[in-house]
C-alpha cells in the first residue's frame, strides 16, 4: 500500500511541479470531450424533439394514402391517383379488428378570403372522429359536433398559424369565412404545436359532409365517393402490424387487386416513422460523434508529445530511482499511470465544459439538448484510453532507459 501512495505522490509533485504543461496536456483532451458531450447531446434533442413530435399525434395512429399509377412504363409520384373511398373507410371500420377510430379525409385547395386578407390553402373535410385520431387540441372555441356534422353545417376550425394570418390579434369565433364561392362561419382555434411532421399550425378543418357540398367530389365508376386519405388510430398498439395486414388483405379485395399486382395504396403508422426517424437521427448523431472524437486524438498525439518530452527532462530523476532498485515496471507504471490521470482529469473538465454548453444551448431556446449518462461515461472511458494508449510508447521508452546513462545525464 505504501508503495503505491509513494508512487501517487511522486506523479503529483511531477504534475504540480509543470502546472502549465499539465494544463496544456490536458486541454486537448478536454476541448475534445466537451465537443462529444455537446454535439452528441445536440444530436440526441433533436431526435427527442422529432420523436415528441411524431408522439404527440398518437402512436397508434395509421395513415393510409393514396398509391401511384403506372401508364406506358412510366410510374406516377405516390397519392398521384385517387383509390381511397368513403366506402373503403366504412369497411376498415367494421371488418378489421383492433381499429378503434376511422376518419376519411378529402382535401380541396381553395382561396381564403377574411376582409382584406386572403390566402390560398389546403381545406380538408373530416369527421368529428378527427379531434380524438390526431390529439387535436382547441386553444378556444369548439370543435364541430356530430349534429353540426350530419347536417353539413357550414363551420370551420383554424390552426394557429391560418387563425394569425387572417385575423391577427383579434378573435375569430363567430367570424365568417370565405372559401372559394362558399361562406363558413369560425367556431374553433387548434392549439399551436409548433411547426415540424404533420402540425396542424397550417389546417383549415371543416365538416366532410359540408366539404361535399362545397366542393364537387369525385366518384369511383362503381359510385363511390373518392376521399384524399384515410386516417384511424389502433386500440391494441402491439397489433398494429396485424391491423395493416388486414387493412391490406380487404382493399386488395374491395380495389379487385389480382395476384402479382402492387397495391394502388400506401399504409404507414407512427411506429414506422417513429423507427426510421430513430434511426436516421441516431446515425447523425453517431456522425456528430465521429467529427468530435478526432479532437480527442488529436488531443491523444498531444498527451504523447507532451509525455515524450517529460521522459527527456526527467532522465536523471529515472535513472536515480532505477539506482535505488526501481524496476522496469515501476517506471512503466508511473508514467502510464500519470498519462491515464492528464487525461481522466481532461474527460472531467471536458464533460462540465460540454454539459455548460449544452445548458446554454437549451437556454438559449435555439433547440433542445439532451446530455445522458451513456455519453458522459463514453466521453470519459475514451479519454482515459487515449491516455492509455498514447501514453504507453512514451512509459515504456522510460523503463527502457539505461540508468548508468541516465545518471550521466543532464
Amino acid at each position: 500500500m505504501k508503495k503505491w501512495l509513494d508512487l501517487l505522490a511522486s506523479i503529483w509533485v511531477g504534475l504540480a511541479t509543470h502546472k502549465l504543461r499539465s494544463f496544456l496536456t490536458m486541454l486537448g483532451i478536454i476541448i475534445g470531450v466537451a465537443s462529444v458531450i455537446s454535439l452528441m447531446s445536440i444530436g440526441r434533442g433533436a431526435q427527442a424533439d422529432i420523436l415528441a413530435r411524431i408522439g404527440s399525434l398518437g402512436s397508434n395512429l395509421v395513415t393510409i394514402s393514396p398509391g401511384s399509377s403506372s401508364f406506358g412504363g412510366v410510374r406516377s409520384a405516390a397519392g398521384s391517383v385517387r383509390t381511397l373511398t368513403q366506402e373503403d373507410a366504412g369497411a376498415i371500420s367494421e371488418q378489421v379488428p383492433y381499429v378503434d377510430l376511422v376518419a376519411p379525409l378529402y382535401s380541396s385547395n381553395l382561396q381564403i378570403v377574411v376582409g382584406g386578407e386572403n390566402m390560398n390553402s389546403r381545406v380538408t373535410g373530416v369527421p368529428p372522429e378527427y379531434q380524438g385520431i390526431q390529439n387535436l387540441e382547441i386553444a378556444y372555441g369548439a370543435f364541430f359536433t356530430n349534429y353540426e356534422y350530419q347536417r353539413g353545417a357550414r363551420v370551420v376550425v383554424l390552426g394557429s398559424e391560418v387563425k394569425e394570418t387572417l385575423f391577427g390579434d383579434s378573435d375569430p369565433i363567430g367570424q365568417q369565412v370565405r372559401m372559394g364561392s362558399n361562406i363558413a362561419r369560425v367556431i374553433g382555434v387548434l392549439a399551436s404545436k409548433g411547426g415540424g411532421f404533420n402540425s396542424p399550425d397550417d389546417s383549415i378543418l371543416v365538416p366532410l359532409t359540408a366539404m361535399q357540398q362545397m366542393v364537387a367530389q369525385q366518384r369511383t365508376a362503381q359510385g363511390e365517393r373518392v376521399v384524399s386519405s384515410i386516417a384511424l388510430t389502433v386500440s391494441d398498439e402491439k397489433q398494429t402490424e396485424q391491423v395493416i395486414e388486414g387493412i391490406t388483405s380487404l382493399l386488395r379485395t374491395r380495389h379487385r387487386l389480382g395476384t402479382g399486382v402492387d397495391d394502388d395504396f400506401q399504409i404507414m403508422s407512427m411506429q414506422e416513422i417513429a423507427e426510421t426517424v430513430t434511426a436516421a437521427t441516431g446515425t447523425m448523431t453517431l456522425l456528430l460523434g465521429a467529427i468530435a472524437a478526432i479532437s480527442l486524438l488529436v488531443g491523444g498525439i498531444g498527451v504523447m508529445n507532451i509525455m515524450l518530452v517529460s521522459v527527456l527532462e526527467r532522465t536523471r530523476e529515472i535513472g536515480i530511482r532505477k539506482a535505488l532498485g526501481a524496476r522496469e515496471r515501476d517506471i512503466w507504471i508511473q508514467f502510464l499511470i500519470e498519462a491515464a490521470l492528464l487525461t481522466f482529469t481532461g474527460g472531467i473538465i471536458g464533460v462540465i465544459a460540454g454539459w455548460v454548453v449544452s445548458y446554454i444551448v437549451t437556454a438559449s431556446g435555439v433547440m433542445t439538448t439532451v446530455v445522458t449518462a451513456d455519453i458522459v461515461i463514453l466521453a470519459v472511458s475514451v479519454s482515459v484510453g487515449i491516455g492509455l494508449f498514447f501514453g504507453f510508447y512514451p512509459a515504456w521508452n522510460a523503463s527502457r532507459l539505461n540508468p548508468i546513462e541516465a545518471l550521466r545525464s543532464e
